[in-house]
């Protein structure tokens, strides 16, 4: 009996608390989640050996917190050998807090890390030599000098060499503009006034812009461009007025100046006389330097297709370095008389070409089937000339007299009658030639035309809803259609015995 009433005692000690514990349980729903808001776990920093700022704090960072926080029963001891881990307890009086707020303590503490900053003391002590005048303490940091780097300028001008290269280049283009247009400008003026009364002399109208506003000669130049100028004159027998162009080198253009250097051009002045219907017989002539020649009678229409070359035309005529294209032997000598010959001969180095042609119609057109009708032709001198290289424009006056006398000469000239029939078959050849060569097209042509008249005749028949037309109509449309179709068959008459 002794023995049973202190186990009875134990018995009831033991059961008490557990009876207790669950009738909390069962007033607490939520009791079983309190053990996970006693218990907060933070990263923490991790303390290297070299850094033992924390002297006054406690080995363990958990234990201190524990330590100045009584009262807090639930929380939970942290042991000695997780001192070194990345993770500390907090109390849960801090469980109501957002956030942690760091402490004046660990406001610098980045400060103490050797690797955060370079070229630094490396304690604190040698930062607080350096820092001279200041309180020496945990607080202290390293003080941070930074460099005064200035900006660097380029102050010297062989940096810019590129850009001054560039604007000197600018600067030389606009200078020779300036230069190059210039000079056209007086060489076209200086020819007018050398020419001016040559001109007058011989037409009634000299300088005429096309302008409703002008009436009367203006005694100047058209500018076309830079390098182009331009004046016509009319009012003068046996044409319908001539048209004076100066082709000058492009000085206004640096590049071409350059180009020129490579390849010499030179200044040009181009005549050409638009002839009236009476005022020539049919025949083409040409005479032309040789190379010259050679261009023009692989571009122009006329040249290519009415004219040949005149062999051995230097010991022949006495023209030597010029090549002769012609389409009748008599012409070439009638127009290559000594007045010609010898203006050839003394102004050889100035005179480019001379062309008579009553077939002029430009250079050679590429084939369009869809042409159905020749060019338009007309008859036309045309003249070019170099301007000289010194610039002696008194000089080419004589050329300006050997073109109206060719206008006379050519007005004055008439063929015989064997160059006239052959003039005629030429032409005659040209325009079969033509013929052959769209009439492709000219079938086609007809084609469709006949074939918009039956669509319209058609849609005529239909507005007019009467049945009687319509079937009439059709009828001789279907005759028409049988005839097309059935067999062409040839008639032979037989003469009787």
């Amino acid at each position: 009996m002794r023995l049973l009433l202190p186990l009875t005692v134990l018995v009831v000690l033991c059961l008490i608390p557990q009876h207790v514990t669950a009738q909390d349980l069962e007033d607490n729903d939520f009791a079983e989640f309190e053990d996970f808001d006693d218990d907060e776990f933070v990263m923490g920093e991790t303390h290297q050996a070299g850094q033992q700022q924390a002297q006054q704090q406690p080995q363990g960072a958990g234990d201190s917190r524990q330590g100045n926080e009584p009262g807090k029963g639930q929380s939970k001891s942290v042991p000695a050998s997780q001192d070194s881990e990345d993770f500390m307890e907090i109390d849960d009086d801090q469980a109501d807090d957002d956030g942690i707020v760091e402490d004046e303590d660990s406001e610098f503490e980045h400060f103490q890390d050797e690797e955060e900053f370079e070229g630094f003391a490396s304690t604190i002590g040698d930062q607080d030599e350096l820092r001279q005048g200041e309180p020496v303490g945990k607080h202290a940091e390293p003080k941070l000098t930074i460099p005064k780097v200035p900006i660097h300028f380029r102050t010297h001008w062989d940096s810019y060499w590129m850009e001054m290269l560039m604007l000197a280049g600018l600067m030389a283009y606009f200078a020779n503009y300036l230069v190059g247009n210039k000079k056209n400008s007086a060489i076209a003026n200086q020819w007018l006034s050398i020419h001016r009364t040559l001109l007058e002399d011989n037409f009634a109208l000299v300088g005429d812009d096309g302008k409703k506003e002008t009436e009367g000669s203006t005694f100047s130049f058209n500018k076309e461009s830079e390098s182009v100028y331009t004046l016509w004159c009319s009012g003068r027998t046996c044409c319908e007025g001539m048209l004076v162009e100066l082709k000058m080198i492009k000085r206004q253009d640096l590049v071409s100046l350059i180009a020129g250097i490579m390849k010499p051009v030179q200044d040009q002045l181009h005549i050409k006389v638009e002839l009236s219907a009476d005022a020539m017989d049919n025949f083409v002539f040409c005479v032309a330097s040789r190379k010259q020649a050679t261009k023009m009678f692989k571009e122009l229409n006329d040249l290519n297709k009415f004219c040949c070359l005149v062999s051995k035309a230097e010991d022949k005529y006495g023209i030597p370095g010029f090549a002769l294209l012609s389409e009748i032997a008599e012409v070439s000598a009638s127009i290559l008389d000594g007045r010609v010959i010898a203006a050839l001969n003394k102004y050889a180095h100035l005179i480019d070409y001379i062309h008579l042609s009553d077939q002029y119609s430009g250079p050679i057109q590429q084939e369009d089937p869809n042409q159905l009708k020749r060019p338009e032709v007309r008859r036309i001198l045309h003249c070019g000339f170099n301007v000289p290289v010194k610039g002696d424009l008194e000089e080419m006056k004589p050329l300006l007299i050997l073109v109206f006398y060719l206008m006379d000469r050519v007005r004055r000239y008439k063929l015989s009658k064997e160059a006239k029939l052959k003039s005629d078959k030429n032409r005659a050849a040209a325009e079969e030639e033509f013929m052959k060569s769209t009439h492709q097209a000219r079938a086609e042509a007809a084609a469709l035309r006949r074939e918009e008249k039956r669509k319209a005749e058609k849609e005529k028949i239909l507005a007019e809803e009467d049945p009687e037309k319509q079937r009439r109509w059709e009828k001789k449309e279907q005759k028409r259609q049988l005839k097309k179709q059935a067999p062409k068959m040839k008639q032979l008459s037989i003469k009787a015995l």
